[in-house]
């Protein structure tokens, strides 16, 4: 008798009322991916795949750690080896990620897009690659063919203020089936510590808006162009990657005075930085609420900590961790200073250290203020809390000091089209967890009851929370 494959129809599901609640309510429903960072090029140009580097590897920093911690040579991560050698170095590691969520999602994504449920070795690489190559010729393995397949109903990119948004353009007139929105990403503008980075960008800004920028008012005013324009556009969120939130006193004329030596190319002191951001974030979080907007904060990430390789291979490739910044302080008094203008728009707080699980979470009920349904969150586990343990600590916190009820549920947070799998993953996990208190009895027996809180989370509170155009 052959054993169950690994991945199977209850695969983390350990309790009968578990199953029934998959089952019945999270597996139907779509997906309302509402932040990731795919390519909005790739969507509007029906990307097809070439070989499984394109579509599973390229671009993935979770694999290069578990590589590289596993001795792979850099070459076969980001260097001049070969798609396939890529994918067999790949493959070689695969089985020493055992308990690293890199296990269950390899797999999977092997299962749910090409059908393949034996366990990824070095043994059988190169015939599983060629099996993923005979399929990916088919129309179902492009783009749009993957939205359609994993039934996206809403995806939200995200996209710099200087974006043309000419590929969001042309997918408002392709009815591609999922409706793509922008989502506005104005990090740059917050970067006077670095003034060459920072004026070059000033430079992409004056073109995207049209005017001159050499003075503060005139930043602001480009920013407000911008994101008029992004708002034609149908967007209805912005987002921030920020290692804390600013929220240090600073009037105007300070922030002018400090954009004023960043575009002259002088050294912005840490304390100037951060006082300048915490004046610029106050004007983008006025500008969201006018907008009716929802901010997004994603908070705590430690960026680029090894230089040498920074040096080398350029940021983002995979050498950044949790950050300790002290978190409560200051985004509690950033919200306040919002709060007490009236212009506090929907948020979600994505927080990256769980030591600041609880922290994060009491903060979201000192800003409900009743006119909205969960008008703060407490955004999913993301980046190196997006697993299973993670996310039942992000759920539990939830749980224990808001309304796990009014929660807007999971994103990709991926620039790979193959991370569909992780709504599936994130609901397996979800309908476990409540399936066990069930049948603990620290939940009633009712699977309706029960039922319709999956059914919310995975689907139906972010479609009513963001108000995108109909």
């Amino acid at each position: 008798m052959q054993s169950r494959p690994f991945i199977h129809d209850d695969f983390l599901l350990t309790t009968r009322t578990a199953r029934r609640l998959y089952h019945e309510f999270a597996a139907p429903e779509p997906i309302f991916d509402y932040h990731c960072h795919l390519s909005p090029r790739d969507i509007a140009e029906n990307r097809q795949f070439e070989n499984p580097f394109e579509i599973w590897l390229e671009g993935d920093h979770y694999k290069w750690r578990a590589m590289r911690s596993n001795g792979v040579a850099e070459r076969f991560c980001t260097g001049d080896a070969t798609p396939l050698e890529k994918f067999k170095a790949w493959a070689a590691t695969v089985p020493h990620t055992l308990r690293n969520p890199l296990y269950h999602w390899t797999h999977l994504e092997l299962l749910r897009y090409f059908g393949i449920s034996d366990l990824l070795d070095e043994s059988n690489a190169e015939r599983i690659w060629h099996e993923i190559n005979e399929q990916l010729t088919s129309p179902e393995f492009s783009t749009r063919g993957i939205l359609k397949r994993f039934r996206v109903t809403t995806l939200c990119t995200t996209d710099d203020p200087t974006d043309d948004l000419a590929h969001h353009d042309t997918l408002r007139t392709s009815e591609p089936g999922t409706e793509v929105w922008p989502a506005f990403r104005p990090d740059a503008a917050l970067a006077v510590n670095r003034p060459q980075a920072f004026s070059a960008w000033l430079q992409r800004l004056e073109i995207a808006s049209q005017m001159e920028i050499r003075s503060l008012d005139e930043l602001l005013e480009a920013l407000r162009r911008r994101g008029e324009f992004f708002h034609r556009h149908g967007c209805r969120l912005s987002d921030h990657g920020l290692e804390r939130c600013y929220a240090e006193p600073c009037s105007e004329a300070e922030a002018a005075a400090i954009f004023t030596a960043a575009l002259e190319g002088k050294e912005v002191s840490p304390a100037e930085h951060v006082a300048y951001a915490s004046f610029v974030m106050l004007f983008l979080g006025r500008f969201y609420a006018e907008k009716g907007w929802t901010m997004q904060l994603h908070l705590g990430a430690l960026r680029n900590n090894n230089t040498r390789l920074r040096g080398q291979l350029g940021p983002d490739t995979g050498f950044d961790s949790i950050g300790d910044f002290p978190q409560a302080g200051p985004l509690a008094t950033y919200l306040d200073r919002l709060d007490s203008e009236g212009a506090l728009p929907r948020t979600i707080l994505y927080n990256l250290n769980p030591a600041d699980n609880y922290a994060f979470a009491t903060t979201l009920g000192n800003f409900q203020d009743g006119s909205v349904a969960g008008k703060v969150q407490l955004g999913s586990g993301w980046w190196f809390l997006d697993q299973k343990e993670a996310m039942e600590w992000q759920l539990n916190a939830l749980s224990n000091l808001g309304l796990l009820s009014r929660f807007v549920g999971m994103v990709t947070d991926s620039r790979s089209f193959m991370s569909y799998p992780r709504h599936e993953y994130f609901r397996r996990v979800l309908c476990n967890l409540l399936g066990r208190e069930v049948e603990s009895g620290e939940l009633p027996d009712d699977v309706p009851l029960v039922g319709g809180l999956v059914r919310n989370i995975c689907h139906e509170n972010a479609r009513t929370y963001f108000g995108f155009p109909s």
